[in-house]
């Protein structure tokens, strides 16, 4: 097959902000960075590099105002400071409908874009 995923793009009226946020919280790099428009891609020599999908942010005029349709999900090693850090770094935990018993923590980052942190895998799962 030829084709391959390059990035998956956001929208948001500051990209420098959520970009911000993304960077600090993934710990991956700007490799373009214009007021409209701002890239970020893993770290240089990482398993990731060249093989995840880049983060493109780009500008808009309008807010976010729905849910999103498409959005992050996160495993952590530790669920309960990942999700202290991500809040240090600006999102807030926010609703989807989710249930009060579900095994993940909904955020939202600085744009309000929804994101859930998972819990950590079990050493069970890891040897699987």
């Amino acid at each position: 097959m030829t084709l391959r995923w390059q990035c998956i793009s956001v929208d948001s009226t500051d990209p420098g902000r959520v970009a911000t946020f993304w960077q600090e919280a993934l710990g991956w790099r700007r490799t373009y960075d214009s007021p409209d428009e701002i890239a970020l891609e893993p770290p240089a020599g990482t398993p990731e590099d060249g093989v995840s999908p880049d983060i493109l942010f780009l500008r808009v005029p309008e807010e976010k105002t729905i849910k999103n349709r498409l959005h992050l999900d996160l495993r952590p090693d530790d669920q309960a400071a990942e999700v202290a850090r991500l809040e240090g770094l600006g999102a807030r935990r926010t609703s989807v409908g989710q249930t009060d018993d579900v095994s993940w923590v909904v955020l939202a980052d600085p744009d309000g874009n929804e994101l859930c942190v998972l819990r950590a895998l079990t050493a069970e799962e890891l040897a699987q």
